[in-house]
């Protein structure tokens, strides 16, 4: 599938290769007969950095083996409020042991080079403070200040940065009511700027939909923000049309375009797919195979937590009504 769109990119005029993106979050999980992996969550529950490395790694194999260069993980979120329903995509509700593995997954899917055939591009999401919101709400509204969203919510993108991440996805949240995509302060400013992030910075799927604009507005201040791929599900004519539209008026100014297609094409160098735009065949026949699965298995057995027995939990009454089982990563 994904050979099939590269050759229609390898036949326009410019012959500039696409860039493949999926969701192999614990595991080349979209495609059948791959390992799967525990969570982050019960990855973060190891503590060994050098098994989640190679889970990431193992992952990575897979990944390319289907032809793919670029998996939307590792999620460095650091869950504070089990109501958010998705905890069990960060590694822990502590920054130290989210810095550790989210380091740990980015070297393991970009070893030491991406131009490597069994390496592809990580990113680090949701940015930033996505786990952080009031009453735990899915894309809502994080009310903290900037002191508390450094230390808790940044500290893991340092880490990515640290450790060279491709790229960064935005977070569909806001920040004391202001949407992270539109956000020019934390993308630019913060992310760009201080901590010296070069890569590619990647809307959310729709993220920019939620703005509070009209369609040709939102496509303003997203990119003016410093999103250099907007990742549109249905309206990519509609966004094209409406992009061109402000570079033409000097809305958007040329500067902002070339910096975000210089990102682009940087990493698609990087990745080597200018040179070896198709599927490196030979890596097919490692997805789901006995070494891999090994691994997997290894993550699982580490990834167990032990629960202390104290006041008589233990062993269950069978009639004493519901129970409620509940951990906090």
């Amino acid at each position: 599938m994904v050979d099939a769109f590269q050759t229609k990119a390898m036949e326009t005029r410019l012959s500039i290769p696409i860039i493949y993106g999926i969701d192999a979050v614990h595991g080349h999980n979209n495609v059948k007969g791959a390992v799967i992996f525990p969570h982050n969550i019960g990855l973060g529950c190891t503590w060994n950095d050098t098994l989640v490395e190679s889970a990431f790694h193992t992952t990575a194999v897979e990944v390319a083996g289907t032809g793919i260069h670029w998996t939307f993980a590792p999620c460095v979120a650091v869950p504070q409020d089990e109501r958010w329903g998705r905890t069990y995509e960060g590694f822990g509700e502590i920054p130290e042991i989210v810095r550790r593995m989210s380091r740990a997954g980015i070297v393991g899917l970009q070893g030491n080079s991406l131009s490597q055939n069994t390496a592809i591009a990580a990113c680090a999401k949701h940015y930033v403070g996505d786990v952080g919101t009031t009453n735990g709400i899915d894309q809502g509204n994080v009310q903290m200040n900037e002191a508390e969203l450094r230390a808790i919510h940044l500290t893991p993108y340092v880490e990515a940065v640290e450790a060279n991440v491709a790229t960064v996805m935005v977070s569909f949240s806001s920040w004391n009511g202001q949407k992270m995509h539109g956000n020019h302060y934390l993308l630019t400013e913060v992310l760009k700027e201080e901590l010296g992030f070069e890569g590619v910075v990647v809307s959310d799927m729709d993220g920019i939909h939620q703005l509070a604009g009209d369609y040709t507005s939102n496509v303003k201040e997203s990119i003016l923000a410093g999103i250099d791929m907007s990742m549109e599900r249905t309206e990519y004519a509609a966004f094209i049309s409406a992009l061109k539209s402000l570079v033409n008026s000097g809305d958007i100014p040329i500067e902002r375009i070339n910096d975000a297609v210089s990102r682009i094409l940087e990493l698609k160098f990087k990745l080597g797919l200018f040179e070896n735009p198709y599927a490196d065949r030979s890596l097919a026949d490692s997805v789901g195979c006995r070494a891999h699965r090994d691994i997997a298995r290894q993550c699982v057995r580490e990834s167990m937590v032990l629960l202390h027995k104290q006041n008589g939990v233990l062993p269950l009454n069978p009639n004493q009504g519901k129970i409620l089982v509940a951990s906090h990563g």
